[in-house]
């Protein structure tokens, strides 16, 4: 498992360029499609490498149930590759407005979190099944609301149209996964959590503003593949 250590990377990492074929031809030697335990076990968290956000999912983990999700990481394989996000509904009681990937909590029906995944794409932005490309799954990513996220890598052929529904999504864009994969652009943030100070990742592109569990996967990406 490979620990995400909150850094500044700006100040402390030079920055890694991969071309696209070897990004995906690494991700393939690198990920799996075996579910980890943290997903469902609440006494299974691996450490952030930031004290206040251990501390604060540790206590999230005594306090409320877990709710398993999962989402799509979706890597669209244009002449320079981007990853598809969105923007979430303003009317939704959590993480309104904020950007995201496609995905939501595993159901009951779901074969596996990627059969999950795959459902949430296409019922959120009509991301068709037959242009995705699964490639494995990254580790579990935790939340202060007691979700335990597991990301699908996938690679996308372009050509595909898109449908939004709007009761989830207000908006779907594309950033360039060179942008996204420079240590430079990730930027730190801080809250506070019952008088501690715990830190995220924020990663802001033109007017979105990415950050939080979206851009802890996407740090936690570029460690597990851009980093040798």
């Amino acid at each position: 498992m490979t620990k995400t250590v909150l850094r500044d990377a700006a100040s402390s990492v030079t920055p890694v360029h991969i071309a696209s074929d070897e990004f995906f031809r690494r991700a393939r030697e690198r990920l799996s499609f075996d579910v980890p335990a943290g997903l469902t076990d609440a006494n299974v968290l691996a450490p952030t490498g930031d004290f206040g956000t251990d501390a604060m999912l540790q206590i999230i983990a005594k306090e409320r149930p877990l709710r398993p999700a999962a989402v799509l990481v979706p890597i669209v394989e244009r002449e320079e590759p981007t990853v598809l996000l969105t923007k979430r509904a303003e009317h939704l009681n959590e993480h309104a407005g904020q950007v995201s990937f496609p995905g939501g909590k595993i159901d009951a029906t779901d074969a596996s979190p990627l059969a999950a995944a795959l459902r949430e794409a296409d019922e959120e932005i009509g991301l068709k099944e037959n242009f995705i490309e699964p490639i494995g799954y990254l580790d579990v990513y935790a939340t202060g609301f007691g979700f335990r996220i597991l990301p699908t890598l996938a690679r996308v052929r372009p050509g595909f149209d898109l449908t939004i529904s709007q009761n989830e999504v207000d908006n779907v864009f594309e950033v360039p996964l060179a942008f996204l994969m420079d240590p430079l652009n990730h930027k730190l943030g801080t809250k506070e959590f019952r008088g501690m100070q715990r830190s995220f990742y924020e990663m802001p592109f033109e007017q979105h503003y990415i950050w939080g569990a979206t851009a802890g996967m996407l740090r936690a990406l570029y460690e597990r593949i851009c980093l040798s």
